[in-house]
C-alpha cells in the first residue's frame, strides 16, 4: 500500500517554499524565508466521535518587513470524502484558537477520481443571515493540465505532474517530462532521488508503457537523455540495494528486471528465469556488476560465470 500522506508530507516539507512559489506566488514572494518553522504534528480529538485527527502540515511564518507571525496549514487529501470542508474549518478554528495566530488554509486534493470540482468553502447560514462563510485555498491536481507545468523550473512541478490530469496513453510521456524537468534542476542526489521515486510511485509503467517510454526517451537530445537515464538508474539502483538490505528478494528481483529492460531491452525468457533463480547474495553482486554491461551478451556471460 502506498503511504500517500508520508510521500506528500515529505515532498512539501523538503520543498515548501517551492510549493508556495508554484501555486501561491502572491504569498511566496513576500515570505520572510528565514522565518519558517515547521510545527510538531498537531493532533485533535473529535469529542463527538472519539476519533483523533492529525493535521498534515503546519508552518509558522511571517511576511518580509512584518513583526507578526501567521500559520500556513496544508492538508493533503488522497481520497474524496464528504464533509471535508467542515474538517478544514475545524482544523482552522482549533489552530487559530491554540496558537492565537491567523491561519492560511490550503487543501491539496491528490486523488485521481472524481474529477468534479471540490468545494473551497464551508458555510453556515439561515435564509436571511450568514453565520459563517469560511474559505480555503484549493489545489485539485486531477483538474490541472500537466502541460501547463512542463516549463516551470520548480521541483514540486516535476513531482506533482505525475498526479495531474492525463489520459492513459499519455502516462509514458508525462513520466518522461517529469524526469526531463527534474534533470534541469541540478538538485543534490538525495533530493533528486526523492522526486524520481515520487514520480515512479505514481507513474509505475507496465511493460508496454515502458517500451513507449524508451521510444520517447530516444527522441530527445543525447545530453538531455543521458541526464534522464542517470536519474532513473540512480533511483532504481538505490531501490534495489534497499530491497536487498531488507532481505526483500521479490521486490529487489522486480527492480532488477525493470532495470534490465530499461538498459538492455528485451531479454530471453531463459535469461529471465536464470536471474529469478539467483540468491540474494548473487542479486547483490549483479547490482554491482550491472552498470558495466552494455549488451544482453554481457549479462549472459556474467550469468555463465556464476554457474
Amino acid at each position: 500500500m502506498v503511504d500517500h500522506d508520508r510521500l506528500f508530507k515529505e515532498l512539501l516539507q523538503t520543498f515548501f517554499l517551492e510549493f508556495m512559489d508554484l501555486f501561491f506566488p502572491e504569498v511566496g514572494d513576500d515570505l520572510d524565508r528565514q522565518s519558517l518553522v515547521f510545527l510538531d504534528k498537531e493532533v485533535f480529538t473529535d469529542v463527538t466521535s472519539g476519533e483523533k485527527h492529525e493535521v498534515d502540515l503546519v508552518v509558522r511564518a511571517r511576511l518580509r518587513g512584518e513583526d507578526s507571525f501567521f500559520l500556513i496549514h496544508v492538508e493533503n487529501q488522497a481520497s474524496s470524502k464528504a464533509g471535508f470542508d467542515r474538517r478544514m474549518f475545524r482544523y482552522f478554528s482549533r489552530l487559530y484558537d491554540l496558537h492565537e495566530l491567523p491561519v492560511y488554509p490550503i487543501a491539496l486534493f491528490s486523488f485521481d477520481e472524481p474529477l468534479r470540482q471540490e468545494p473551497n468553502t464551508h458555510r453556515v447560514e439561515f435564509s436571511s443571515f450568514m453565520v459563517l462563510d469560511f474559505h480555503f485555498r484549493v489545489i485539485q491536481l486531477n483538474r490541472l493540465n500537466w502541460r501547463d507545468f512542463v516549463r516551470q523550473q520548480n521541483p514540486v512541478a516535476s513531482a506533482l505532474m505525475s498526479k495531474m490530469n492525463m489520459t492513459q496513453a499519455e502516462r509514458p510521456r508525462v513520466k518522461l517530462e517529469c524526469l526531463r524537468l527534474l534533470a534541469t534542476l541540478r538538485l543534490d542526489p538525495a533530493r533528486m532521488q526523492m522526486i524520481s521515486g515520487f514520480v515512479d510511485t505514481y507513474l509505475r509503467l507496465n511493460a508496454q508503457e515502458e517500451g513507449i517510454f524508451q521510444e520517447e526517451l530516444a527522441t530527445i537530445r543525447p545530453s538531455e537523455r543521458e541526464r534522464v537515464v542517470q536519474i532513473v538508474t540512480s533511483w532504481m539502483e538505490e531501490g534495489i540495494e534497499q530491497g536487498l538490505q531488507q532481505g526483500a528478494k521479490n521486490e529487489a528481483l522486480a527492480l532488477v528486471m525493470r532495470l534490465v529492460a530499461r538498459r538492455l531491452g528485451t531479454i530471453s525468457p531463459d535469461v529471465q528465469t536464470r536471474i529469478s533463480h539467483l540468491s540474494v547474495i548473487a542479486l547483490e553482486d549483479l547490482v554491482e556488476a550491472f552498470f558495466d554491461f552494455s549488451t544482453p551478451l554481457d549479462l549472459t556471460n556474467w550469468l555463465d560465470e556464476r554457474r
